[in-house]
């Protein structure tokens, strides 16, 4: 365990925006918002959510405070991209803010960012340099500034950003704050300003990983406004493994890290073990020479597509690094382009190849901590660097989680990042809660079935392996009603055989129920052997499961053992 994350205390909407509202004034951080909403129209949204309370609504993020980064479309708002020719007032409301909404969560205002999503720093913006939450001398980091030093001064309760190159998780690095990267397209991006349209993804800020978790969910799921969105598979894992083998880069893999973090990485990964994970250092370098052509290669062209044109006509609020940039990647040619992603799709084989025996890969978030003042006066250097880490995981399609590692000796924020393949974020969530110290994590994938076990299948059984292959979650005790009777089949291994004989003709049995992918439930089907079947079973708490059963002549033939209540309890009597 590296520490604990605080969740922070609830109080009704109206209390939270009043809250927040006094919050900004104490702070005075200005540079954070480019449009803040009156707090009369912010109060009133409360009020409407206390009233769809009272009413029965059933709403998971209610009065849940939001700040949106400025290239993403709320509606009645003006969206900036932190350029002020470029604003127009949006007449639709991004899909993933949409989503929020309806899941109760009242948007506060419109943040600051590096100007164009366009850079790791937070200083790229003449809406000003967004200082660090608590050090601001520092930088809070980027593009997604101002959303993250929303959330760490305590003003809301969940930052939306955008992530490209690393912006939804260096500033939350900077700040010691949980920092969801999706895979790409989980998040719809309808609603957003693109910075390279096929790498960007919709992003969390939050002080504890509970809350962003329920963020990401909330905004999951296909949207046909934006052709890029995708679903979870139906193989989709819904669970990390009680055992834990993580990849760590090697010594000569971390030498862009500063010393601070160098001995934080170290003590953090010594504490991720002491805690029961197994690590072993593997060679990341083709990861790192491929995050390298999201600004070196032609894959920048993607940049130009979005604003180039635009910036091209020298508006005065252009940020000179920013154009710079953008401008460069009209050089590009399109076999340079068609080179690139070839490269890419070699190196996501090889990727998927190097962490095929882990359950993700461990990683510092960034590289160090700089000053304002030194990113001012080298403002491509520091800003490369930054993205050290991070720009891989996009152009290599890999869902990523930041979390707080232990702080450098000196004090300040240290950030971890638990970086996996496509599709398994709920592995990389609960490899991220294990490092924070949570008990359990929150579900962030919603889909899969519920599958009752016995038997061989439960925890700390012999065919539990199965189900840990799959993936699948734990999700609690059940008991079967009094129509069951159970039987000690002679198989190999042992196994118990649950059968229906009728109301009040058993007794209840105890199981475990987990959640499996359907693709994972099929498998269990078609490799079922005799006697066993997949059917529906009757819990004592009148719902129905689906559930490992046996036929019935198998069960005549076996030796009854349904006064134990359960299996485990039958064989803690055979020992």
């Amino acid at each position: 365990m590296v520490h604990s994350i605080r969740v922070q205390p609830q109080a009704s909407p109206t209390e939270r925006v009043a809250a927040a509202f006094r919050r900004i004034a104490e702070v005075d951080r200005q540079e954070v918002w480019i449009t803040l909403r009156a707090e009369d129209d912010v109060a009133a949204e409360a009020a409407a959510v206390e009233q769809r309370l009272a009413e029965g609504e059933s709403l998971p993020l209610a009065g849940i405070l939001v700040a949106v980064k400025d290239n993403i479309d709320v509606a009645g708002l003006p969206t900036t991209a932190a350029c002020p020719e470029f604003a127009y007032t949006a007449t639709v409301t991004a899909s993933s803010i949409e989503r929020l909404i309806a899941a109760g969560a009242i948007v506060l205002g419109k943040t600051n960012l590096d100007q164009f999503a366009t850079g790791l720093v937070g200083t790229r913006s003449p809406y000003g340099a967004v200082r660090n939450a608590h050090y601001p001398e520092l930088i809070s980091g980027g593009s997604s500034s101002g959303s993250a030093v929303a959330v760490a001064l305590g003003i809301v309760d969940i930052g939306i950003g955008t992530d490209t190159a690393g912006s939804g998780r260096v500033p939350a690095a900077l700040h010691g704050i949980v920092g969801i990267k999706a895979t790409l397209g989980v998040i719809p991006a309808h609603g957003v300003i693109p910075a390279c349209a096929d790498y960007d993804a919709v992003t969390v800020f939050a002080t504890d990983l509970d809350r962003a978790v329920a963020a990401a969910a909330a905004m999951a799921g296909p949207e046909p406004r934006d052709p890029r969105s995708r679903n979870w598979p139906s193989d989709v894992h819904l669970a990390a493994p009680e055992a834990l083998r993580l990849a760590i880069p090697r010594a000569e893999d971390l030498a862009a890290l500063s010393a601070p973090y160098r001995e934080a990485f170290n003590r953090t990964v010594t504490a991720v073990t002491g805690s029961g994970a197994a690590t072993e250092e593997v060679d990341i370098s083709a990861l790192l020479d491929a995050a390298r052509l999201l600004y070196d290669g032609a894959i920048v062209a993607e940049r130009y597509a979005a604003v180039g044109k635009f910036l091209a006509t020298a508006p005065a609020g252009a940020d000179p690094t920013v154009s710079a940039i953008i401008d460069a990647a009209r050089s590009t040619t399109g076999p340079g382009f068609a080179e690139d992603l070839e490269t890419l799709a070699r190196t996501r084989a090889s990727a998927a190849a190097l962490l095929a025996d882990f359950h993700g890969l461990l990683l510092p978030t960034t590289t160090e901590h700089p000053s304002i003042a030194a990113v001012q006066a080298d403002p491509l250097t520091i800003n490369r660097r930054l993205g050290t880490y991070t720009n891989f995981c996009n152009l290599l399609d890999m869902a990523a989680v930041s979390v707080p590692g232990l702080p450098t000796v000196d004090g300040l924020p240290f950030g971890v990042m638990v970086v996996v393949p496509a599709f398994a974020d709920q592995v990389a969530v609960d490899i991220a809660a294990r490092i924070v110290g949570a008990d359990t994590a929150a579900t962030l994938v919603d889909r899969g079935t519920e599958l009752a076990v016995f038997g061989a299948h439960l925890r700390g059984q012999p065919l539990h392996w199965q189900l840990t292959e799959i993936g699948a979650r734990f999700a609690g005790e059940i008991r079967t009603t009094d129509a069951y009777r159970l039987t000690a089949l002679d198989t190999v291994p042992p196994k118990p055989g649950l059968v229906r004989r009728g109301d009040g003709l058993g007794a209840p049995i105890l199981g475990e129920l987990f959640m499996v992918s359907d693709a994972g439930l099929g498998r269990f089907l078609a490799a079922l052997p005799t006697p066993m079947a997949l059917t529906s079973i009757e819990l004592s708490d009148e719902r129905s499961v689906i559930g490992f059963a046996c036929t019935y002549d198998a069960a005549e033939a076996a030796t009854d053992i349904t006064s134990f209540g359960s299996w485990k309890a039958y064989l803690q009597r055979q020992n």
